[in-house]
This record gives structure tokens, C-alpha cells and sequence, in this order.
């Protein structure tokens, strides 16, 4: 459950590199800062849609973009219960959150959780509607809505990559 100002117990994450093929030229990165978190924060919360990649039963990748919102350390977003994307996190609760840009890339692995108190319903609400400038009271309007709490994170600028590719590993998170 989401406490009485809506934040959620997810601790600050560990920055690292991610590990990846050799061929990419992190490996090899001595130069170069990681990105700080607040950097990742402040690209969740201004971003108007995002992308969620959810897995088919029969195993077959869907996305689509959403609105959505990232408040208090997890990312929330609502959609109707009979919609693809629904019925996917349902069956395999497992997702990807990725934003728009490629130029500064965000990127979210973690689990979904399906939001059913109504006062976390509500909390969620007021937090899509401030965001998006009309009511949208996820209990009234029958959505299903979803939590991801990340458990780990990538982050870097085209601009300066590998030099800042960033991977964020929340809680003991040592894959990926």
C-alpha cells in the first residue's frame, strides 16, 4: 500500500554501469560521470507518455504508449481492464517503461502491481490529473490502474554515450 502522502518504499538506488556486450565501449569507460538519479527523476516526471512493453501468454512482446505519471518513487498508469495491455499484466506482471526520447533515454525493468485500494486509486488520480489538466478519478472511470516500483533502471544522453550510460540497480537487483 501506498502511506498517506503516496510515496512508496522503494530505497535510493546504486548507480553502475550496465553490463553489457564489450562491443558497446562501456566496459572500457574510465573517463565520463554516471548520471545521477535526480537526472533520471526529473525526465520521468516532465515526460508526457511513456511506452510499456508487456509479454502476450503466448509469449509475443506488445507496446503501446500511455499517459502516466511518476510520483513519489514508482511509476502509475490506468487503461481499461479489458485492454491488451491489462489482460498481459495480469497474466505476466513483468514490464519495461521506457519515455519518448532516445536522446535521453529512461528506461524501467521492473514488476507491475495492480492498484486496488481506493485511496491509492484516488491518490494516483489526483496525481494523473494534475499532470494532464482534467479529472481523471481512476475508481470512477473503471480503469485498472497499475504501480511499478523499478528494480532497475538505464539511463544515458546520445550525446555522450558510453561516457554516461548509467544503470540504477534498486534494492539487491544484480542482473540485467
Amino acid at each position: 500500500m501506498i502511506d498517506e502522502r503516496g510515496a512508496v518504499n522503494n530505497p535510493m538506488p546504486v548507480a553502475g554501469r550496465p553490463n553489457v556486450p564489450n562491443d558497446y565501449g562501456i566496459a572500457d569507460v574510465t573517463a565520463g560521470e554516471l548520471l545521477p538519479w535526480s537526472w533520471a527523476v526529473e525526465r520521468l516526471e516532465a515526460s508526457r507518455n511513456y511506452w510499456v512493453a508487456t509479454v502476450r501468454p503466448d509469449g509475443r512482446p506488445h507496446v503501446m504508449p500511455v499517459w502516466g505519471v511518476w510520483h513519489n518513487g514508482a511509476f502509475f498508469f490506468g487503461t481499461d481492464p479489458n485492454s491488451r495491455k491489462a489482460r498481459n499484466l495480469q497474466a505476466n506482471p513483468r514490464t519495461v517503461v521506457n519515455l519518448e526520447s532516445g536522446d535521453e533515454v529512461v528506461a524501467l525493468e521492473g514488476v507491475m502491481v495492480e492498484v486496488t485500494e481506493m485511496d491509492d486509486l484516488h491518490r494516483m488520480g489526483d496525481a494523473l490529473s494534475a499532470k494532464y489538466g482534467f479529472q481523471m478519478d481512476m475508481a470512477e472511470m473503471g480503469a485498472a490502474a497499475f504501480r511499478m516500483v523499478p528494480q532497475v533502471a538505464f539511463g544515458w544522453t546520445e550525446a555522450n554515450f558510453p561516457q554516461n550510460a548509467t544503470r540504477w540497480a534498486f534494492g539487491d537487483t544484480k542482473t540485467a
